[in-house]
């Protein structure tokens, strides 16, 4: 049996003990604490049991990753961490003034657009004299280099990287963040590995769950983020928003479209229904615009799907900065649940969204974009790629005869 297999069957093996209820298997969950399992150890176990959105699978989260921290970082003590996380995802209230906001990116350019910009402009109202930033990469730094009051703190995390280097990226963000008259809103973010590694004073740090905040509601995550913000900083009505520099006013006769999923697969429905997407868009007289996701086997899909389209389609080859510019400017955006269709909510552009791959009905409801202009969401699971197309383009004909 291979090292890959055998990683894969323990984190199967862990993940499916939890969903039945069992009591978590510390020693299954500390043999994953070595960088040979760590892409199946978030793959499968991480990613599995916070996809399904369920408050109790928060705490199963917490004791068994509790026992990956501790065994991959010694000074740790895992009933430690859990004790504190246990404190510290009851929302209470901020009756602090700091000097300072530092707001954790959620990693993912679709969860910073849809949860933690919601933060941001909470803390702009509720502490107008405070410097804020945003804490993550430059690349989502991007996507509000437009908006004067947020700072942008550098932290990379390796989403893709070694057990090692996810727990190094957590452990030296206090370096980054822990200062005299500086509080810390953290809206679940993998930087923290979801609130458990502690990146400063715990009075000074507030921490929105959003795996398990809503309970067994079906609010999506931007109103729940809106909710959270009343609770704690007693802003009302903050909501998601990008600030792009020298971002383009008024709306253009084209149409944007987005076929990354993010690296989940599950996501798509196939070449065929690609290719017949940009096939019907193109027959209309807006242009139609493309992005090329991060290159790689994405940008091949692309390819090749726009080839078998003969749609004459504009790629996009540059960064995703740039092309929620041109999401902006669009008359509509259509594409899978991705961060496109919540940059286009954002926006306020007519959108399309097909939803496919996910592992709860929750799941579904949570991800939905949320916003003022015209949303259409296509549930895609469970049918046939031929009937999701029909679904998507119907939704299309029903945004354009508006």
């Amino acid at each position: 049996m291979s090292a890959s297999i055998s990683c894969n069957q323990r984190a199967q093996a862990l993940l499916g003990g939890t969903l039945a209820g069992a009591a978590v298997d510390v020693g299954l969950a500390r043999s994953l604490a070595h960088d040979g399992c760590s892409d199946a150890l978030f793959r499968i176990v991480v990613e599995g049991l916070a996809d399904r959105f369920e408050p109790r699978l928060c705490t199963a989260y917490a004791e068994l990753f509790s026992e990956v921290i501790a065994e991959a970082l010694p000074e740790y003590d895992s009933a430690a961490l859990l004790e504190r996380y246990a404190r510290i995802r009851i929302p209470r209230v901020c009756d602090l003034n700091p000097t300072r906001v530092f707001v954790l990116s959620r990693v993912t350019l679709g969860a910073d657009i849809a949860v933690t910009s919601v933060l941001l402009s909470a803390a702009k109202q509720r502490f107008p004299h405070a410097r804020i930033a945003l804490v993550g990469s430059s690349k989502i730094a991007e996507l509000w280099s437009g908006d004067q009051r947020i700072e942008h703190v550098a932290a990379p995390y390796p989403r893709s990287g070694m057990l090692a280097d996810r727990l190094n990226a957590s452990t030296t963000l206090r370096t980054l963040i822990d200062k005299a008259g500086a509080i810390v809103l953290d809206p679940d973010s993998r930087l923290t590995q979801l609130g458990l590694v502690p990146v400063c004073n715990e009075s000074n740090y507030f921490f929105f769950e959003s795996r398990s905040y809503g309970g067994n509601g079906r609010e999506a995550l931007p109103e729940l983020a809106e909710h959270w913000c009343r609770t704690v900083l007693n802003v009302s009505g903050a909501s998601p928003y990008v600030a792009l520099q020298g971002r383009p006013t008024g709306r253009k006769r084209q149409t944007a479209v987005s076929l990354g999923v993010g690296e989940n697969p599950a996501k798509r429905l196939g070449s065929a229904f690609e290719a017949g997407l940009l096939k019907a868009l193109g027959e209309s007289e807006n242009k139609v615009i493309i992005d090329s996701g991060a290159g790689g086997d994405e940008a091949e899909r692309v390819r090749l799907a726009v080839q078998a389209s003969q749609t004459d389609a504009e790629v996009w080859t540059g960064s995703f900065a740039g092309f929620a510019a041109r999401i902006a400017e669009s008359a509509l955006y259509v594409g899978y649940d991705s961060a496109g269709q919540h940059a286009a909510a954002a926006f306020g552009t007519p959108l399309v969204t097909v939803f496919a791959g996910h592992v709860s009905q929750r799941m579904f409801q949570r991800w939905k974009p949320t916003g003022q202009g015209r949303i259409e969401v296509v549930n895609a699971e469970g049918i046939e790629p031929e009937e999701a197309l029909r679904r998507t383009l119907d939704a299309v004909r029903r945004i354009r005869t508006l």
